[in-house]
């Protein structure tokens, strides 16, 4: 008998869709429009947060040796430099082959530079390694006050532009979001009102014949489901099409080591999902809001 009763208020659900047409039209588009919106979002942030992680992950902190430091000395700093917590591996660079490597990466151009080998004006340099990312800035603060030390760098303004831009970009995304979340709520409301207006007859034969509260409300919330549901199709074929393209085309001939974009899956099976979710919880929410305030059982 339960599964009878499920059957005809998904029907009766179903059908509301049809009476209202455009109400309905309009319903859809609202939350199709904003789970896109959540779903480029969604995609745009873990991509980013993915890039940050690659580069944290990158991060060193390069001491440069003062150039009179003796090599009893250096050794010092190196032994002072391993003595602090937190520190994973400290590779030494002897300005040679510093300046070996910097004319290699020139290619070509790297012949107009052959004329500092007689005269190296590069500094003998330690690369250190944090066991942990956000160990970074504490270990350059330590390191810069040693002896011997002239100067050193870690990326530590790209960082916090990085950062600043990230932060930047999900307050943004969160304010479109609740405006467009306001927005498809707001007409899935009013067209289960509309529903509601145009049955208040029938409902009210319903309850004079023995209607129990929740027989009548259910088809109306079955309604608001599957007004949220069907609004994410459409976000999600065309998230999972333009990323993939995207992700082919474009994310695996970047040219940059540091920065790859995710892979396809299982990503967009994460956001598919939480998009189906959100459009059933929208939709339902705003079936509620409009049962209790104008089906009057």
């Amino acid at each position: 008998m339960k599964v009878r009763t499920y059957g005809r208020h998904f029907k009766e659900g179903s059908k509301n869709l049809v009476r209202n047409g455009w109400m309905t039209f309009a319903s859809i588009s609202a939350v199709t429009v904003m789970l896109l919106v959540v779903g480029a979002f969604l995609a745009v942030i873990m991509n980013i947060n993915h890039f940050a992680d690659s580069l944290e992950e990158d991060v060193e902190i390069r001491v440069f040796i003062d150039r009179d430091a003796e090599t009893s000395e250096q050794d010092n700093l190196e032994e002072n430099i391993d003595t602090l917590s937190g520190v994973d591996t400290i590779d030494y660079i002897p300005r040679d082959e510093g300046l070996e490597d910097f004319i290699d990466s020139l290619g070509d151009e790297g012949d107009y530079f052959e004329s500092l080998r007689e005269e190296n004006p590069l500094n003998d340099v330690f690369v250190v390694n944090a066991e942990n990312p956000e160990q970074t800035d504490r270990l350059a603060a330590d390191i810069e006050g040693m002896d011997h030390v002239e100067n050193l760098e870690y990326g530590q303004d790209i960082f916090e532009q990085l950062f600043s831009a990230t932060d930047f970009i999900r307050i943004a995304g969160i304010v479109l979001i609740a405006g467009l979340l306001f927005t498809a709520i707001f007409l899935i409301a009013n067209t289960i009102k509309l529903t509601i207006i145009a049955r208040k007859t029938e409902i009210g034969i319903m309850k004079l014949v023995g209607a129990t509260n929740s027989f009548i409300r259910w088809p109306f919330f079955i309604e608001g489901l599957l007004l949220g549901i069907l609004g994410s199709i459409l976000p999600i074929a065309a998230l999972t099409y333009g990323y993939d393209q995207l992700y082919h085309a474009i994310g695996e001939r970047t040219g940059l080591d540091f920065f790859e974009f995710l892979p396809p899956y299982p990503m967009l099976l994460q956001i598919s999902v939480l998009l189906v979710v959100t459009g059933a919880v929208v939709g339902v929410w705003g079936s509620l809001m409009s049962v209790r305030k104008f089906l009057k059982v």
